[in-house]
């Protein structure tokens, strides 16, 4: 149905598995969901931080690349690492999971990696938080890949404008955003103003859907209720025109994230998360 390439995000196919849960590991093993992926058409596989790591105790990181070769996987995203802004000191667990990232990203030949805001939306100083950023984003690319900040509306980087202003600040050629249509549309941006971010600075871009109306809080609505792609209310022909206007031409993510979507068979998931994706693509 397309010709582009296509990315499912580390939720997509993690199967019974929750953001926000005491234990995020999908209870599927790796290679099933890069099976799936792969028989759905993408090209592109996420890849959560507690996954890699018990992803690596099971075949090592040479053997998930290897996984990820035999089933037409070239477009690598891992995820997340948080508290970032506090520095990376090698000395601490936060220092420790930062270098393992990295020295996955090299190894797996990942096309970047995904970092969050302070979800708690606590004060914060953008000059420390844009040169923690640069330094990280230096580290990225001192192994291959770019970085990605992802904006949350719920957190201290509710907007696209807001995580913008971060990237500029910290002004590496490497960093970026990673670009949620679902938090686009819940921060009330305009597919306009989404055409208007420079195309140097996305590093990612994640499609899905949802309805009009958020049903509890806005964490809630996005892990529970999100739907496939031009099955809710978002304007997905009009955004995917303003990003491409931009200068986005993929590999374009897709995460579905729903209670819907946990429950049903990890390749029947792939096969509708993709399908939905590509007719949009064209």
């Amino acid at each position: 149905m397309t010709t582009e390439d296509l990315l499912a995000t580390c939720w997509t196919t993690a199967g019974d598995a929750t953001p926000g849960s005491d234990d995020e590991r999908s209870p599927l093993s790796l290679r099933e969901r890069a099976e799936a992926a792969s028989a759905a058409g993408f090209t592109g596989f996420g890849l959560l931080y507690p996954d890699l790591v018990e992803a690596e105790r099971t075949y090592g990181l040479a053997g998930i690349r290897s996984i990820f070769e035999d089933n037409g996987i070239r477009h690598v995203e891992l995820e997340f690492i948080t508290d970032w802004w506090n520095g990376g000191s090698p000395h601490t667990s936060r220092g420790a999971a930062r270098r393992y990232v990295l020295t996955a990203a090299e190894t797996l030949g990942a096309r970047h990696i995904k970092v969050g805001p302070d979800v708690k939306d606590r004060p914060w100083d953008l000059g420390v938080w844009a040169k923690e950023f640069a330094a990280l984003a230096a580290q990225a690319d001192d192994v291959g890949a770019r970085l990605g900040v992802e904006f949350l509306p719920w957190s201290n980087l509710k907007t696209v404008h807001d995580g913008l202003r971060l990237v500029e600040e910290a002004g590496h050629p490497a960093g970026g955003l990673i670009i949620d249509v679902w938090h686009t549309e819940r921060a009330g941006t305009a597919p306009a103003e989404l055409a208007k971010v420079p195309g140097s600075r996305i590093v990612g871009v994640e499609l899905d859907d949802a309805d009009d109306q958020v049903v509890g809080t806005l964490f809630e609505d996005t892990i529970r209720r999100r739907r496939l792609c031009g099955e809710g209310s978002f304007d997905l022909p009009g955004i995917i025109a303003a990003l491409r206007a931009a200068g986005w031409s993929g590999p374009w993510g897709v995460e579905i994230l729903s209670d819907a979507h946990r429950a049903l068979p990890v390749r029947e998931a792939a096969e509708a998360a993709y399908r939905s994706a590509a007719a949009l693509l064209g």
